[in-house]
């Protein structure tokens, strides 16, 4: 008889059936999918998730300044967002699904300005 390649129990049923539940296939694909470094998809999407966290974390009130030296020690990349939105005075906000960032200098010292998608940002 053949074992479960994820759980190494009995597999019954037909001749050519490899996991013994649905279960044990569906974990043992994401494991695998996982465990592929090489993956551009996952490499991206986990920067993408990385960033919208540190995003919403330093953003407590929708509106927020933080130092950039802070955001990248956390491991940020402002080079991964999902969109951008560009305000009337033509300052570009560059966006990790809903938390977004504006680069800006403070006495020369490099910021971020942290802020939530709006609805006005829609028109």
């Amino acid at each position: 008889m053949k074992k479960c390649p994820y759980c190494n129990e009995q597999v019954t049923g037909r001749i050519d059936k490899k996991f013994c539940t649905p279960y044990c296939k569906s974990s043992y694909h994401y494991e695998k999918s996982r465990d592929d470094k090489g993956n551009l998809f996952i490499r991206i999407d986990h920067q993408l998730k990385l960033n919208r966290r540190l995003l919403k974390l330093y953003n407590k009130a929708g509106k927020a300044y933080v130092r950039k030296a802070t955001l990248f020690e956390e491991g940020f990349n402002p080079k991964y967002f999902t969109h951008y939105w560009k305000n009337k005075k033509g300052e570009v906000y560059l966006f990790c699904y809903e938390y977004g960032f504006l680069e800006k200098s403070d006495n020369g010292i490099p910021k971020y300005i942290l802020v939530q998608w709006q609805e006005y940002m829609n028109d």
